[in-house]
């Protein structure tokens, strides 16, 4: 197999951002094979796609990924891509033709139609604003507003967890639990079915704290890194977790993808046994 990166060539009427959210949520499904992805946008006559395949060197690894509205250009662009032995993947196409088909209407075919901002869209922004608010609060102000709280010691993922799980549009507040300092009150008034405790594997955290401790020049208490002093953190965690009544998920092998997924499942499953 070649080491040459794989080129996802986007051909588009207008920026390419879909099939470039589209083109990077199929490269995350092939982390052993390097890929490239090559935007040729505003793309609205044959000679422009002409001029688009003209720079596609392709090696045997090339595909190309087509957002197009105009019919003529979507075939020009099949064609093109039979011709010169490229894969390739038409993304508004066959969604069209199966809307079509569903509404009994026909397609306007406008080029470069904006998409508009859904209500999602604004309830994102929303949620990921009060996660930067309220990350590593220890004054507890804003969990009563929460829709999920995160509570670990240091260096979990709170942070990361706290605004991907903003960005799916949740309001997410986090709560360190700090050596010596008694969490805030409020954390113990909150819903208890929004709360998550994390925790991780004792060695693992103290590679963690070792190197944020080396970018930080040493400037952190200096049993920061002690694995003695990470597994009393740990235990006393637990403790508080158990206070809380809350679940605990190990991130010690996950990605922060798999972290939300498992957090929000907890979340709901739980509010819903409570509503049954």
């Amino acid at each position: 197999m070649s080491d040459a990166p794989v080129e996802i060539h986007i051909i588009s009427d207008s920026t390419g951002d879909t099939a470039s959210r589209v083109a990077r949520a199929a490269q995350a499904q092939f982390s052993a094979s390097p890929v490239n992805i090559v935007r040729h946008p505003r793309v609205t006559t044959l000679d422009g796609l002409q001029a688009a395949f003209a720079k596609i060197r392709s090696n045997g690894r090339a595909t190309v990924f087509f957002t197009l509205i105009d019919r003529a250009l979507r075939e020009g662009a099949t064609e093109l891509c039979e011709r010169h032995g490229l894969s390739s993947c038409d993304l508004l196409g066959p969604p069209l033709e199966a809307l079509q088909q569903a509404s009994g209407s026909e397609a306007e075919l406008v080029p470069g139609r904006p998409v508009g901002l859904e209500i999602d869209y604004f309830k994102r922004v929303a949620a990921m604003e009060f996660a930067v608010k309220h990350d590593d609060g220890l004054s507890g102000e804003g969990l009563d507003e929460a829709d999920i709280v995160i509570v670990g010691v240091s260096r979990t993922g709170k942070t990361p967890l706290s605004m991907y799980l903003g960005y799916l549009g949740y309001k997410t507040a986090n709560t360190p639990l700090v050596p010596g300092v008694e969490p805030p009150p409020q954390l113990f008034r909150v819903d208890r079915n929004k709360i998550v405790g994390l925790t991780i594997d004792p060695e693992r955290l103290q590679r963690i704290r070792g190197r944020r401790l080396r970018a930080m020049g040493g400037r952190a208490r200096n049993d920061y890194a002690d694995l003695g002093k990470i597994l009393e953190e740990l235990d006393d965690g637990s403790t508080t977790f158990r206070r809380l009544g809350c679940p605990v998920i190990d991130v010690s092998n996950l990605a922060v993808e798999e972290s939300a997924l498992r957090v929000i499942n907890l979340v709901e499953e739980r509010s819903r046994e409570e509503e049954a």
